[in-house]
């Protein structure tokens, strides 16, 4: 519906940024072309802002006569004369001028470039406007203009509003990234923690057979270098046992002793120097590439570091470890991000098996992880851990791989481990990570990854 021209001011209007010439106020006087010339004089007079006159024939459009070309027409010699009492017809067929007719729903902003794009003769020109019902009416090219200068503020608000926006967005931005990376961070901090603990326990039993034999060690070297100068002196063995005695030194048990006290420490070097190995191969500090390694000495590397997890508490039983390893090539791959998934999901699983307020746990006669490998027709590895804990529910695992989601309690997790376990096994090896569980069975996460690993960028 066209607005009448009653509102005489686009000021007057509330216009938003995708506002129609529709919105604007239109003139919609109009005059058959058979009266005579001297009447559209009378009718510009009348009303002084009166922009143009729409000319019908028998009530149907024709065109339109603006104020600027009628009375251009009349204040030239003669003009009065020819056309004042002849038919508007007359007039209009001699100037025959050029018109822009614009549907109603046209964009204000749009309408002005276009008509702003008429030529100099005809840019000032009133433009004809008409609706879905074919009725026309005429808008004041000011108008139009005052229009598009509101819009034009209108949209430099809006653009302001929205950098100012995007600049609050793009701090959270920072934020979130500084957040994530700082709960990163202490993801990391939570489970070197826990691999620090792991070690130090692992470490501390054999170092107690080193340290606690020592002192031992000691007193024995010291008893068989007194011997051998008491042998320097009396080539007598006899003599030299008899001396040895009255010092209160048993040489018998030396002899007997020293052989498993040595045998005792070479153990706990032993197992040190397992444990050192299996971090320098957990990490792969010199395979930061990608390299052809052994799946199997990645997972076995990872349940070293974890072994102490597995033995039995005093809220909980031990954990049995079964392990189903199919005949595997070696895979390229990033080995220490991958052994990161396995202790990731593995670590879960033990954490799984130590709830121990979970009823479903209490009635288990044994707890175990089952860790199963097989290497499949698509010329694919799959590594199978498995737990038979209490399971997940099926809401818990739509979301287990979302970054942030967590089921342990606040201070105990962060919900990054198999996000970024995801991230790891899908984005960086292209492969496949995802979990089967039933409530009250247990959980088992499937890695799946590509023999021949390409790199993707």
């Amino acid at each position: 519906m066209l607005a009448i021209h009653s509102i005489k001011n686009v000021d007057q209007l509330n216009l938003k940024l995708e506002s129609t010439l529709e919105e604007l106020p239109v003139w919609t006087i109009q005059i058959e072309t058979d009266h005579p010339g001297n009447e559209l004089a009378k009718l510009f007079e009348e009303d002084p802002l009166l922009p143009g006159i729409i000319l019908t024939k028998d009530q149907k459009y024709v065109g339109m006569i603006s104020r600027r070309l009628f009375f251009e027409q009349m204040s030239r010699p003669y003009g009065l004369g020819l056309f004042a009492g002849r038919p508007i017809e007359y007039l209009y067929n001699f100037l025959q001028p050029k018109t822009f007719v614009c549907p109603e729903d046209t964009p204000i902003v749009e309408a002005t470039q276009i008509a702003l794009g008429r030529s100099h003769k005809q840019v000032y020109e009133p433009l004809v406007i008409t609706d879905q019902s074919y009725q026309y009416g005429l808008l004041d090219f000011h108008q139009l203009l005052l229009a598009n200068s509101q819009i034009h503020v209108l949209t430099l608000n809006r653009l302001q509003k929205e950098k100012e926006k995007a600049r609050i967005a793009k701090a959270d931005f920072h934020d979130l990234q500084h957040n994530y990376s700082r709960l990163l961070q202490n993801d990391k901090m939570i489970a070197l923690g826990q691999l620090v603990a792991g070690i130090a326990h692992e470490i501390n039993n054999p170092m107690n057979f080193i340290y606690g034999n020592l002192n031992y060690a000691i007193e024995y070297v010291k008893d068989m270098l007194y011997m051998i100068e008491c042998y320097q002196q009396e080539p007598s063995y006899v003599d030299v046992v008899s001396q040895a005695q009255e010092k209160g030194i048993d040489i018998e048990f030396i002899i007997e002793d020293l052989p498993k006290l040595l045998s005792s420490m070479k153990v706990g070097a032993t197992r040190i120097n397992e444990i050192v190995l299996s971090l320098r191969n957990f990490s792969r500090l010199d395979q930061a590439e990608i390299k052809s390694v052994d799946i199997h000495e990645g997972i076995e590397n990872t349940l070293i570091i974890l072994k102490h997890s597995l033995k039995a508490k005093p809220d909980r039983l031990e954990i049995e470890l079964i392990k189903e390893y199919d005949k595997l090539p070696l895979i390229k791959c990033y080995a220490g991000q991958l052994n990161q998934v396995f202790m990731n999901i593995i670590a879960n699983a033990i954490d799984a098996l130590s709830e121990s307020d979970n009823l479903i746990l209490k009635t288990r006669k044994n707890l175990q992880i089952r860790i199963r490998t097989e290497l499949t027709n698509d010329n694919h590895v799959t590594i199978h851990i498995a737990d038979n804990g209490s399971g997940i529910p099926e809401d818990v695992q739509k979301r287990l791989f979302d970054p942030f989601f967590t089921t342990k309690p606040v201070g105990k997790g962060t919900g990054l481990g198999l996000s970024i376990s995801y991230q790891i096994v899908v984005e960086k090896h292209g492969g496949q990570l995802h979990c089967i569980s039933k409530p009250g069975e247990g959980s088992e996460f499937i890695i799946k990854i590509p023999v021949v690993f390409n790199k993707l960028e």
